[in-house]
């Protein structure tokens, strides 16, 4: 199963997924991606996504607390 962790800034979103390999050491450090939003021409428009790959086992409850903290959300992808 792979779900997206959505940041508006690159910081926040380098964070979390430090965090989330923390927690969750089978997952090893997410990636984290630069997603230019669909019709936008500004770069500064850019999400960062954490990646994540493999998220069985992974408490969804503790990864929204923590995406919330950064302003960020979760997708299912």
């Amino acid at each position: 199963m792979r779900q997206l962790l959505v940041f508006g800034e690159r910081d926040d979103a380098e964070e979390v997924a430090e965090t989330l390999g923390e927690w969750f050491p089978g997952l090893g450090v997410p990636r984290v991606v630069r997603e230019t939003l669909a019709g936008e021409d500004d770069a500064e428009d850019a999400q960062w996504v954490v990646v994540l790959d493999g998220a069985d086992g992974v408490d969804p409850v503790k990864v929204d607390e923590l995406v919330e903290r950064y302003d960020g959300w979760r997708e299912d992808a």
